[in-house]
């Protein structure tokens, strides 16, 4: 049962990335100009040209192209860049391991905060502790993360001094540099996951605790810490799952705008600046990637899911 599960999720993970990979690659192929000319300039001759396009692969069949990319894909090689000329894989590599950290820290430590905080405002949702917690997750929600990191940078960096504004230092540079540089970011980004994960929790521990297996626990002495700890987190835990994987992708495009608040090189800050230079071959690996990381949570939410509940396993 569960490897039929797995293989039927696998398939569709794979038919999803392979629909992606072709609409990308085309929808790119579709913008005027040739990039050869672009990358090159208007005065540039049309045997330079001819050339760039002979080593970029862009005077092949769409098909060709295609299937290069793809397999560049699969073995690693992200080919070219049409700004800089520069081996794409290393670059890529370099600034994903910068928005790995930036995303991985920020969501652990929403689910840290969000968890906790999230059960504590449903048990106590009539007491006015549980209305604070309510309270600041809607503000937290109605702050963008762009004008939280724009406040922190000018309370703690520029008035208060505590802190530095912008940049990066990988972490085996200098620790201390890189913890210094991650702090503010990472709040921006987890102000806003938090509060919106506080309130998910909350609604489905109150969903739950109004179930009438909740109600025949605690008739049978249990308190409701334990009732829910023995029967209401796992059914709690399925909608919650879902909200948590939705939110893991839109992490990466808040972490987009919050590296170009910070000045930090990660993968959006280069997505952007290749934009900006018509850079086709990077914009398209780039893309790739985001929406293979995206295809990926959702396989692993979708599998989780079905692990926790057996009846949606059984009916699948």
């Amino acid at each position: 049962m569960i490897l039929r599960v797995i293989a039927r999720l696998a398939l569709r993970f794979l038919v999803s990335l392979l629909l992606a990979s072709a609409v990308i690659f085309l929808l790119l192929r579709a913008i005027p100009g040739d990039p050869a000319r672009v990358a090159l300039g208007v005065t540039a001759t049309e045997e330079a040209v001819a050339e760039l396009s002979a080593q970029l692969g862009t005077d092949r069949p769409l098909i060709t192209q295609y299937l290069e990319w793809v397999g560049g894909l699969l073995t690693g090689d992200f080919g070219l860049s049409l700004a800089s000329r520069q081996d794409l894989t290393p670059l890529i590599v370099d600034r994903a391991q910068v928005s790995l950290i930036l995303i991985g820290v920020s969501m652990v430590l929403s689910l840290l905060i969000a968890v906790p905080m999230g059960m504590w405002a449903a048990r106590r949702s009539r007491r006015l502790d549980g209305s604070l917690i309510t309270a600041a997750s809607q503000i937290g929600i109605a702050i963008p993360s762009f004008l939280a990191g724009v406040l922190l940078v000018t309370v703690f960096s520029v008035q208060l001094g505590w802190l530095p504004a912008n940049g990066w230092i990988p972490p085996n540079v200098d620790a201390g540099g890189f913890l210094q540089r991650l702090i503010l970011p990472v709040i921006a980004l987890t102000a806003v996951q938090a509060a919106i994960l506080t309130r998910y929790v909350r609604s489905a521990i109150l969903e739950v605790m109004d179930q009438d297996f909740m109600r025949t626990a605690r008739a049978s002495g249990a308190s409701v810490a334990q009732a829910l700890r023995r029967h209401g987190l796992r059914n709690a835990a399925l909608p919650v799952l879902t909200v948590t994987g939705l939110q893991l992708t839109t992490l990466v495009v808040g972490a987009v705008v919050i590296e170009r608040v910070f000045l930090i090189p990660g993968l959006g800050t280069m997505l952007l600046d290749s934009v900006a230079n018509r850079d086709l071959t990077a914009v398209q690996t780039i893309v790739m990637l985001l929406v293979v990381f995206t295809l990926t949570v959702n396989f692993l939410v979708d599998l989780a899911y079905r692990l926790i509940d057996p009846r949606i396993r059984r009916s699948a």
